[in-house]
């Protein structure tokens, strides 16, 4: 019997993971839930989300899009968790631990949960009963953009289970990506929601004039600082200069397409956070993420200047060039 794959959400990212499905495998075995009708409707008809990577062509049945989460849920083997990480609680309120049972459930997410201060398998294995060993979590340095436009990247699927992460990368491996697998699915889910935090750095950095030389050592402080802070949490053997850990955290903090450097840089500029939140549209995932990682340090006190500086001035509203101008005498 063929394997169901379920997408649950309808940004850039989704539609990115469903066009590296679709060029792997038959259109009778991929759904998606949306919640927006005129989307699921426009894409129906056109075959093209009307909203994020608008030149990707869709190619599913008409009857695999649909936004009855318990129907496409319950005919999936594997459930692909892709909405922002602050609406992951809200769009999965009308299901049970039953309606999950037996799935393996797939985190494209890269954020935490923020109500409950959990990244999304802690979330689903705490909520929904699922066995970390049914935890799947995509990292790595990709851009939905790129992706997109068929240019080679990279991802790591990680899994307790390394025989079920080599299945599911089998599944997004294409001409345009290559795949790896990893164990680590705490350090690679942990390592995504920092790395969001220092490419908001990054974009404050910029936006109050600091250059390339400066970011080469802020990225650089950054990556060590992943690297203190995974290993307090989840103590395995790792090698931080993986793609999946050091490769996400470069693509994050430089790239054009990177929303939390974009929101950062507007912060650096002088807009406000909420009219940066209002201009960009989009959500950028560094904003959750600094508070709750701030709060979860609190039981680990692992030095962390980079993610303090980027607290103080979302959270605390200080001034993004004094906070920088302190940050830059401690790092090295």
């Amino acid at each position: 019997m063929a394997t169901k794959i379920a997408m649950i959400g309808g940004g850039s990212w989704a539609t990115a993971i469903l066009k590296m499905l679709s060029d792997n495998l038959s259109e009778k075995e991929i759904y998606w839930w949306m919640r927006n009708e005129e989307a699921i409707e426009h894409i129906r008809k056109f075959k093209h989300n009307p909203h994020y990577l608008s030149s990707v062509e869709i190619k599913l049945a008409d009857d695999h899009i649909s936004s009855d989460i318990h129907g496409i849920i319950k005919i999936a083997d594997y459930v692909i968790l892709n909405v922002p990480s602050a609406f992951l609680k809200s769009s999965l309120a009308n299901l049970t631990a039953n309606d999950l049972k037996g799935k393996k459930i797939v985190s494209a997410i890269k954020g935490i949960v923020p109500e409950d201060n959990l990244i999304i398998g802690e979330f689903m294995h705490e909520n929904y009963g699922i066995p970390y060993h049914d935890i799947l979590v995509v990292s790595g340095p990709c851009h939905a953009e790129e992706v997109a436009f068929e240019k080679l990247s990279y991802l790591t699927i990680a899994c307790t289970d390394v025989e079920k992460a080599s299945t599911f990368a089998s599944f997004l491996n294409t001409r345009y990506i290559k795949t790896n697998v990893s164990d680590d699915i705490f350090g690679t889910e942990y390592a995504a929601v920092l790395k969001n935090i220092y490419a908001v750095a990054s974009g404050i950095c910029h936006g109050i004039g600091y250059g390339d030389n400066f970011q080469a050592v802020l990225i650089s402080n950054a990556i060590r600082e992943i690297k203190r802070f995974v290993d307090a949490i989840h103590p395995i053997n790792r090698d931080i200069k993986e793609s999946a850990y050091l490769g996400d955290l470069l693509v994050t903090a430089y790239s054009q397409f990177s929303r939390n450097r974009t929101f950062g840089n507007m912060i650096g500029k002088g807009y406000t956070v909420k009219s940066a939140q209002l201009e960009m549209n989009m959500i950028a995932e560094g904003y959750y993420a600094v508070k709750c990682m701030h709060i979860k340090n609190q039981a680990y006190n692992v030095d962390m200047p980079i993610c303090k500086a980027v607290h103080n001035i979302i959270y605390g509203n200080k001034s993004p060039l004094t906070e920088m101008k302190l940050l830059a005498e401690k790092l090295n």
